[in-house]
Parts: C-alpha cells; sequence; structure tokens
C-alpha cells in the first residue's frame, strides 16, 4: 500500500437533530483503489456532529493502514474550514470532536484538507445512508477493508437541542427537517443605482424616496410568519455596506430583531468599474467588459469575478446555516449576493447571474433543509412598495 491516502468522509442526520450515520472511505493516492471503508450508525445526533464523526472514522482507518500523508475531502465547509483553522470551533458538541480529529491528524506527517462538491462525494454519503438505513431496521456498523465486517455502534454524540431546529415532515421533493428560512431583502435605491452605476464597494446611502421603500419593506417582514415570534424577533444579518446598513436597520425598527454584519454578504468589488456607467465599461474596457458578460470567471480590473463572489457566498451560508439552524432569518444584501443565494438553492449553473433580474428592495426567500435539500418559494417580489 502507498503511504499516500485519501480520505472522503461525510455524515448526515435525518432531521436535526435525528436518526444520523457517518460513512468513510480511504482510497490509495496513486491507484484510487478502495482500502477501507467505514459505515456507522450514530444514534440521534446533529448533521455537523455526524461529519466530524465521518471524519474522525476516516482518519482512524488511515491511521489503520499505516499512512503517512492523507488528503481529506469533503462536502462539508463546516468541517473542513474548521480543521484548516480558518473557522472557530464554536460549538460546544463539536469542540471535543475536532479535538479528537486534531489528535489523530497529529499522528501522519501531512494532512490536507480540501473541500469537494456533494456530487464527489457520493461514496462517503453513500455509506452514511446505508448506516442510517441499517440503523433504522436494528442493525449496527459496518467496517471494511475488502470483505465487510460488523462491528459494534459508535456512541451517540448528544443532539445539539440548543440549536432552534425542530425535526417536521418533508414536502413533495422528500426534504426532512426543519429548514433555516431565508428572508433575502435587496437594499434601496441609491444615486448610484438611479444612474445605473456599477456599485459595489463605494459609499453609498439610500435615496430618500428609497427610505421610504425600505420602511415598508420592514413593515411587511414584521407581519410575515416567523419573523416576531412570542420567543423573539429574527435576527437581522447584512452586508456592512452603508446602503446594507441603512436598509437593515428599517427592519430591525420595524421587527424588533437584533441586527449583524457579514462580510461575506459584501457586494461584487469592481475594481476600475466601480462608479462607471455600463456604456462607460463597456468603451473603456471593451474586449474584458464583453468577455465579463457571460464568463464568471473574468475579473474587472483591480475586482473580482462572479466566480469568486459565489464562493465566498456559499461559505457565508453554511456559516448562517451553522448559527441560524432550523430558524428564520432576514438576509439583507445586494444583487450578485442574493443572486448567489438562490443559485444555491436551486443547483444550478452560473447562467443564472445573466439571466435573472432583482428590483431594488425585492424580496426572495428561500429554505435550506438539514439533510441538504432546498427551496426557492419567492424571487423578486416588490408588492411592498409598488
Amino acid at each position: 500500500m502507498s503511504s499516500a491516502v485519501l480520505v472522503e468522509a461525510d455524515g448526515g442526520a435525518r432531521g436535526n437533530p435525528g436518526p444520523a450515520g457517518c460513512g468513510a472511505v480511504v482510497r490509495d493516492a496513486a491507484s484510487g483503489a478502495v482500502l477501507a471503508e467505514r459505515s456507522i450508525g450514530l444514534g440521534e445526533t446533529t448533521n455537523n456532529v455526524a461529519e466530524y464523526q465521518g471524519l474522525i472514522a476516516g482518519l482512524r482507518a488511515a491511521a489503520e493502514l499505516g499512512a503517512v500523508e492523507v488528503d481529506v475531502r469533503m462536502d462539508s465547509k463546516l468541517v473542513i474550514e474548521q480543521m484548516a483553522g480558518r473557522w472557530k470551533v464554536k460549538h460546544a458538541n463539536l469542540q471535543p470532536l475536532a479535538a479528537e480529529a486534531r489528535e489523530l491528524v497529529a499522528g501522519f506527517e501531512r494532512v490536507r484538507f480540501s473541500w469537494v462538491p456533494r456530487a464527489e462525494n457520493a461514496h462517503a454519503d453513500r455509506l452514511a445512508n446505508e448506516a442510517m438505513d441499517r440503523q433504522a431496521s436494528g442493525g449496527g456498523a459496518a467496517e471494511s477493508a475488502g470483505p465487510g465486517t460488523l462491528a459494534e455502534p459508535a456512541p451517540a454524540e448528544p443532539a445539539d437541542r440548543e440549536s432552534g431546529a425542530r425535526t417536521r415532515a418533508g414536502a413533495w421533493r422528500g426534504a426532512v427537517g426543519t429548514p433555516t428560512r431565508m428572508l433575502l431583502l435587496r437594499h434601496g435605491q441609491t444615486p448610484l443605482s438611479v444612474e445605473r452605476r456599477y456599485s459595489g464597494r463605494g459609499v453609498g446611502a439610500l435615496t430618500e424616496l428609497r427610505e421610504r421603500q425600505v420602511r415598508a419593506a420592514g413593515e411587511r417582514l414584521a407581519a410575515m410568519d416567523g419573523v416576531v415570534t412570542p420567543s423573539g424577533a429574527a435576527p437581522v444579518i447584512a452586508s456592512p455596506l452603508q446602503r446594507t446598513r441603512q436598509t437593515a436597520q428599517a427592519v430591525v425598527d420595524a421587527t424588533g430583531g437584533e441586527l449583524h454584519f457579514h462580510d461575506g454578504l459584501l457586494e461584487t468589488d469592481f475594481g476600475e468599474w466601480e462608479g462607471l456607467t455600463f456604456q462607460e465599461a463597456a468603451e473603456g474596457y471593451p474586449q474584458l467588459h464583453r468577455r465579463w458578460l457571460g464568463d464568471p470567471t473574468v475579473v474587472p480590473p483591480g475586482g473580482e469575478s462572479l466566480d469568486e463572489v459565489y464562493r465566498r457566498v456559499a461559505v457565508a451560508r453554511d456559516d448562517l446555516l451553522e448559527r441560524y439552524a432550523g430558524r428564520t432569518i432576514v438576509v439583507v444584501s445586494h444583487v450578485t449576493p442574493i443572486k448567489s443565494l438562490l443559485r444555491l438553492a436551486l443547483g444550478v449553473g452560473p447562467e443564472m447571474f445573466y439571466s435573472l433580474h432583482l428590483d431594488l428592495a425585492s424580496l426572495s426567500i428561500v429554505e435550506f433543509y438539514p439533510d441538504g435539500h432546498s427551496s426557492v418559494r419567492l424571487v423578486n417580489d416588490i408588492s411592498h412598495w409598488q
């Protein structure tokens, strides 16, 4: 066996918390041949706990095989970012699991963590689901290195009872668990938007007309189901730019929700195009601008590409799902981040950036379920200010 291996790991819960399982597969790094598999029922716990248990199972299997170098690949942005040291492990239930994983990591010469799309982690996902199926029928855990052998089920971690998540029946697509419901509000009108100029990171206050517009949006949100409840108002998370701060404050004034800011919700950095009209950018950068209109990887001079924005927003989405699992939240942002969240919920390609229109102060609604399903409930509704 090669001393270098790939570990693909995953975990899930049918409900959050709910019946859970994890899976891991160890492959030879050179040939891709499967060296070991783990499929473990975890009792009732949360998605994030199950994902960490999948990582731990994979690392243990790699250690048992005598691996020296390990490449870990998972579709859990949370686990990858925390293990890479870029995110803090904030939740008490995850801290001992992260510590156990780091202790295992210390036993190898090198470990690299990489996020992969869910479709590229299908083997580990299948093993996790098989564990949940076996558990539902009274079976235990399966471990194999070649022919499968049964082992005792791993003990379940305590369920996250403070996450706000509540298990309920899924909808037509079979989604399971209580979704995190995001009410996506675009900021109101600014002088740059009136003049149809590129408005990314620049400072721009709302016009007097659109101050009334966002007040109407705040009043509408306050009247929506799940926003103001006996246990409190929905949190409001906004981009820290001036126009979104003002829009978010109008929502907070209407709902009484607590206001937070998240840099992941910032608008695209248009670089040298900031403040230019469409025509000015097209004339000043004819070839680059033409390519930018159809290629999300093209970067404006000194700015960022739509692809970069999408990846940034995907990380922000995962962070919000961790912090506000199973709750309703108001997200106040800009055109490209809101399009990115809608794209993530729909599971579609970058063409959406060019074909979807979002009005100022418009409301869209997405739901992300703990089992990975998602639903788009509303897009670009401006009935509150028309």
